[in-house]
Parts: structure tokens; sequence; C-alpha cells
């Protein structure tokens, strides 16, 4: 008996070591994907493609269907499967402006620097006329509108209207840090911290509405209305920013239609600017504009793009990553978002580049239409997923959906819908890449949309995975602005999300359980809308 007990004691031993040895020998998941990420790294190649090749990407345009096409392609060389264009109804036409010019002509001649507001018309060949400004009432009735206005028509007939006074931009001697300090950023990720309360914004003071006063949606319409009745040629706005940044958007929320308005440029604050001065200081001022602006009636279906990795024992459990493909058209649209599909993309690289066999399907989604209210995202989740309250079946075997926006610094923390219990697992699977600068993960009950595309996951009632990042110039240079470009973008910080990306994305796939949810009867209530 002595003599069986050494002999089995000796073979449990050395089926230990023999697993220790196998064990130590075999490759950790997270170090290779740190050596791939590192040595391999493709983002910024991909970065470059889609900005310098296909940008701007506006929705609905010809430049964003083609860098999705692109991205299927390139996603299938690295052996990926079931890449598609996912269609969604966007229901306006698509729009890009081919070529703009504009000058002051007298009193002394110069060069604008202006950006075409998008969805707005073409002008009529070059359209040259003098400046008038137009500054409204404040707080107006229909009545004192419409005494302004019939005091303004002869004016603006054939004029150019500056619209507005001049924005004053004092100098900024105080900028934010580029980095979020640790002590700042660590309380907002540690599940156990007292939380101090947020900035609230500015104290708004309630004041009573004079009777018949309009709104601001209602002085807008309004105001287009008469410019486009009066015969003006173009509206110009002052961008109101520093350094000649500019942002343009479309001339009213959720409405694209160029028969609507009126050829519309956001001017650079100090062209506009000198213009009023000189207005004010009693001189004549002439402009003129040529904008060219084409319109894609195809536009009105969208479509967002699709890739998979395929999963093995759980392939019909999905867990997926991605970004928005589509930009605003004034740059390029490097920080928003090519930097967030090229990361997501390159995590994808990265796993197929290793040879792993996820448990789970991995899939990649770039979406179209967030610029214009997460639509894209919102469609494809409606789509295929449905809502707690009325689920379809892969409601039940989705298993997250990591988004990477907001610029090209590097991710620094995690935010998920659902039971605090799930942070602790992205926390978990985070932790090894604390050296990276990731401080961890929180949870959130908010159902609301807004922000960004995880956001409409998380209105479902599904995991989404927003990711916090290092500002770096997002907000206070290259959101939506003429500047967003490939020149704007930090290499090693899109390796660093990449890889983190790579490494969140493989252990939700390869998991025995599926990340922790809100039971029904504890499921946050929906968002009215």
């Amino acid at each position: 008996m002595k003599k069986l007990r050494t002999l089995v004691s000796s073979f449990l031993a050395a089926s230990i070591l023999l697993s220790s040895g196998a064990f130590a020998q075999a490759p950790d998941i997270n170090a290779r994907i740190r050596e791939e990420g590192t040595k391999n790294s493709q983002v910024v190649k991909l970065v470059q493609t889609l900005t310098d090749v296909y940008g701007p990407r506006l929705t609905g345009s010809p430049k964003l269907k083609a860098s999705g096409e692109w991205a299927i392609r390139q996603m299938a060389e690295w052996g990926m499967k079931n890449g598609a264009l996912e269609p969604w109804e966007f229901g306006w036409p698509g729009w890009e402006n081919e070529r703009a010019s504009g000058h002051m002509l007298s009193p002394v001649a110069s060069p604008l620097v202006f950006e075409v507001l998008a969805w707005t018309p073409s002008t009529n060949g070059v359209a040259k006329g003098k400046a008038v400004q137009m500054i409204i009432p404040d707080r107006p009735t229909q009545a004192e509108l419409d005494t302004y206005f019939a005091s303004m028509r002869e004016k603006v007939r054939g004029a150019i209207v500056m619209y507005g006074d001049p924005a004053r931009v004092p100098v900024n001697l105080n900028p934010p840090p580029k980095r979020i300090p640790d002590e700042l950023i660590k309380p907002r990720f540690d599940p156990n911290a007292q939380r101090q309360p947020g900035p609230q914004g500015p104290i708004m003071i309630d004041r009573e509405a004079k009777p018949g006063e309009l709104n601001g949606t209602q002085i807008s319409q309004a105001v287009n209305k008469f410019l486009m009745e009066s015969g003006v040629l173009v509206r110009v706005n002052d961008a109101g920013r520093e350094h000649g940044q500019i942002r343009a958007f479309s001339p009213f929320r959720g409405e694209y239609d160029p028969a609507k308005t009126l050829p519309t440029v956001v001017l650079r604050n100090e062209d506009f600017g000198r213009i009023i001065r000189l207005m004010k200081g009693g001189r004549d001022v002439e402009l003129e504009f040529d904008i060219k602006n084409s319109i894609y009636p195809e536009g009105k279906t969208a479509y967002n793009v699709v890739s998979e990795i395929p999963g093995t024992d759980k392939a019909d459990e999905v867990v997926m990553l991605g970004g928005h493909l589509d930009s605003w058209h004034a740059a390029t649209g490097a920080t928003d978002n090519a930097t967030g599909c090229a990361i997501m993309m390159e995590a994808a690289r990265i796993l197929t580049a290793l040879g792993v066999k996820p448990r789970r399907t991995i899939r990649v989604a770039l979406w179209s239409g967030e610029e214009q209210g997460l639509l894209g995202s919102q469609a494809y989740v409606a789509k295929h997923f449905g809502t707690a309250e009325s689920p379809k079946p892969a409601w039940f075997k989705f298993n997250g959906y990591i988004n990477h926006d907001s610029g090209t610094g590097r991710i620094r923390g995690l935010t998920v819908f659902g039971p605090p219990e799930a942070a602790d697992e992205l926390r978990r699977v985070g932790a090894p890449f604390a050296d990276m600068n990731l401080v961890g993960a929180i949870s959130t009950t908010s159902r609301n949309v807004g922000g960004t595309d995880h956001t409409s996951f998380n209105a479902a009632g599904l995991p989404g995975i927003g990711t916090a990042l290092d500002p770096i110039e997002y907000g206070t240079h290259t959101w939506h602005t003429n500047l967003d470009t490939f020149e704007r973008i930090i290499p090693e910080d899109l390796q660093q999300s990449a890889i983190v990306a790579a490494a969140i994305v493989y252990h939700l796939a390869m998991a025995d359980e599926m990340l922790p949810r809100f039971p029904a009867d504890k499921m946050p209530p929906p968002v009215r809308r």
C-alpha cells in the first residue's frame, strides 16, 4: 500500500510538473496581443487611408460608401468573414462640396477662409454682392421680427448677408491639459470612490418669457424663410472660434434638404470680424462666393459596415466592437472618427494575425449616421436585437459592444451598461493593462441615447461599453473642425487603444459566462423620447 501511495504521489507530481511546464510554455494571450499590436501595427496606415483617400465621409455621400467597401475588402484580406454593407434608410439625399472660393473685393482685396454649411445649395455661378449685416432683435415676438424683416427686405435683396455680430474670442491663458491627470481619472473609474458632483455648467437664471416670444427654432426657421424670399445671394455665419477653427454643421438638425435653404458658409472669426469692422467704419464691402455642391439622391439609403471572426462552440453568441465611419466635411475626419474605426479594425487584425479561435463570434461594426443622431447604430440595434421590452432572439445572445470615438487619446477607462458585476468583470480583464494607463471600469444604469454609438445598445438594455480617452486636442481643436486631419493623431496612443480593445474583446469572446445583466425586474426603464 505504501508503495502504491508513493507511485500515485510520484505520478501526480509528474503530472503537475508537466502541466505547469506546458502552461508556462503556452504564450500568454495578453503578451501576444501586445507584441502583435506593437511590432506589426497597421493602425496608422488604416487612419491614413480613411482620411487621405476617403475623407471626408459625410452620411449619404459616395466617399462614405466607398470607405465602407474598402474596409470590407481590407478585413477580408486579414481572413475575416461575412463582410457586408447593411442598408438602413436615412431618408435624405447625400451631399458633398466639390469646390468653393470666396473673396473680399473691396475696399481691399483679400481671400476669405470658410467652410460651406452641409446640405446647403450651390451658388448660381459666381455670387457677387454688397455685404449687409443682419442683427435680429433680442427675444423677438413674431410681430417684432416681422417689423425688423420689413425694414431690411430691400437692403438685403441681391446682397450677401453677414448674420450677427462677430464673437469675441479671448486669448486662452489657461488651456486644459491634454492628458487626464491620474488623480482625476482614477476616482472616476473606482467603484468605491466617493464621487464629488461634477461641473454643473453655467447657472441658468429663470426669466419670464414675454407674451408671444419666439423660441430659437422658430427664429431660425423665420430667418431662413426671410432670406430665401428676399433674394439674398449667400448667408455668412461667424465661426466664432480661435485660430481659424471652423465648424460647419447642417442648417437644421434632422432636416437635410438643400431646397429648403440658401447657399450658406461659415467664415473664420478673423475674417468675419474684419469685414464687420470695415462696415462699421463706414466703408462699403463687396464680397463674392463661388460654391459648387453635389447632391446624391441615392444617399437616402445609407450603410453600416460589418465583418466577423466566426466563433466556435458559442458561435451564435456575439461580441461586437466598432466606431462610426461617417464624419463632417470641414476636414478629413481623422480624430472623429477615423481613429476609432482604425483602432477597432486593428484590434480585429491583431486577433486574426494570432490565429485565435474565439468561442463567440467577434463582429466589427462601422456605423454611418452617427453625426446625424446615432441613426445607423440605432437602426442596426432595432433590426437585429430589439429592446429589453421587446427582445429578438439575438438580444439574449449578445455579450457586449465596445465603442471607440472622441479622438486620438489612449483609453483610460471603461463604462458599461449593467449591474456593478459587469464592471467588475471588465476591471478584471483590463487589470493587466494598468501599465498602459487603463485605470478601471464602472457601470451605468442610463438608457439615454446620446454622445456616441454604444448608447444605442444601452438604450435597448444591452451592455454597451464606452471608452474614456485622454482628450489631447479633441474638444479644443479637432472636434468637427477644419483641423481634424491626419496630422493630429498620436500613433502610440492608437496602438495602446487597439491592444486594449483586442484583449477585452478576446476575453469576452472566450469567457464561460456572459457579462452580467440586469434581470427583467431590475432593468432600468427606457428613456421616453
